[in-house]
């Protein structure tokens, strides 16, 4: 099936004018001849991989759309015919929340079309948890994953004013990053003007020895490189001592402001770091805040924290089921309120 076909960009010219993605049942015999390719060239290899991660999303995005579609042709029709339920439809879509958990909380509402419906279906689908560490944890060890400027270093000091210095509780910071130079340099400034210990470690071995010097903290905070997709390979160490440390609370933190569609691919990225945890920044950057909740339900993850803005500590607030719910639905930016629109 012929997926989609463009004109190459400059960068990738080399390998042909035009771009052509198609997709094949397992099995086949195309299937079978692209098995049969061998000695693919490194720069090839590379964007074969990205269209490969393309295609996959694109696949999975249909298979929601089919299903959608396939529960009940009558009840899509029904929702168009409904004004109301049109409407707030559009709302959620609007939000960009995931066209089939829209459809899904509609259908679940049926005639009773009110704002306060509404907010109730969007609560079913969040799970929040703002504590921090594990149950099993000595002390409270608190580590933050996620892309590069996703806004990890200025979320730990936001952690430890609020939950070290607000709570009275001794502190203690570790940046994790042997890769870049002067790379923890603005954390270790932060952790300066805030008054709270830190540490610059470089490997995980050196990090598994500052943990256990730093057993007696009640508070350890971990900041650990911004790595993009090409970075991955190299922070497989990293991974397994996260994923595999039973007292670190790892949270993922993800950019509101990204693209639904990048949200869930940087999700699936980092999940070998066994992030328990959502955090979302940069909410001042965005005023469509549906993919919290579809990250949220599509990973069965809770969100922690929401940070806005550069202010510490005052930009980063617990993660709630209420305030996430007003955001989706546009409370804060004056849209008319959801029993105007299911009436109108």
């Amino acid at each position: 099936m012929l997926v989609n076909s463009h004109r190459t960009s400059i960068e990738f010219r080399h390998l042909g004018e035009y771009e052509v993605v198609c997709a094949v049942t397992p099995g086949t015999e195309a299937d079978d001849d692209l098995k049969r390719v061998e000695n693919v060239p490194a720069e090839k290899a590379e964007h074969l991989d990205n269209l490969s991660q393309e295609v996959s999303v694109i696949r999975q995005q249909m298979e929601r759309l089919a299903s959608t579609l396939a529960r009940s042709g009558a009840a899509v029709a029904g929702i168009a015919a409904n004004p109301g339920l049109a409407k707030i439809f559009g709302v959620l879509t609007g939000a960009e929340l995931d066209a089939g958990l829209a459809y899904e909380i509609v259908l679940r509402m049926g005639t009773q079309a009110s704002g306060e419906a509404v907010r109730a279906e969007l609560g079913k689908l969040l799970e929040v948890d703002a504590r921090l560490g594990t149950p099993n944890g000595r002390s409270r060890i608190v580590a933050l994953v996620g892309p590069p400027g996703a806004g990890k270093s200025a979320c730990i000091a936001k952690l430890a004013a609020q939950f070290g210095i607000g709570a009275r509780r001794p502190c203690h910071i570790l940046a994790v990053d042997g890769h870049r130079i002067a790379a923890s340099e603005q954390l270790r400034s932060y952790a300066a003007i805030l008054g709270v210990g830190f540490q610059d470690v470089g490997t995980t071995t050196a990090l598994a020895q500052a943990l256990e010097e730093l057993r007696h903290k009640d508070l350890v905070l971990i900041d650990t490189p911004g790595l993009s997709r090409a970075e991955m390979d190299d922070a497989g160490e990293l991974a397994r001592f996260l994923s595999g440390h039973p007292a670190i609370d790892t949270h993922l933190v993800l950019p509101a402001s990204m693209r639904s569609v990048d949200i869930q691919r940087t999700a699936d990225r980092f999940d070998k770091f066994g992030a328990r945890k959502l955090l979302f920044t940069k909410l001042d950057e965005t005023d469509t805040f549906g993919p919290i909740v579809s990250q949220s339900a599509r990973t069965g993850k809770a969100v922690s924290f929401l940070s806005r803005g550069q202010q510490i500590p005052e930009d980063l607030e617990a993660a709630s089921v209420d305030g996430i719910v007003n955001l989706v639905l546009g409370m804060n930016w004056r849209e008319p309120p959801l029993e105007a629109v299911a009436a109108a």
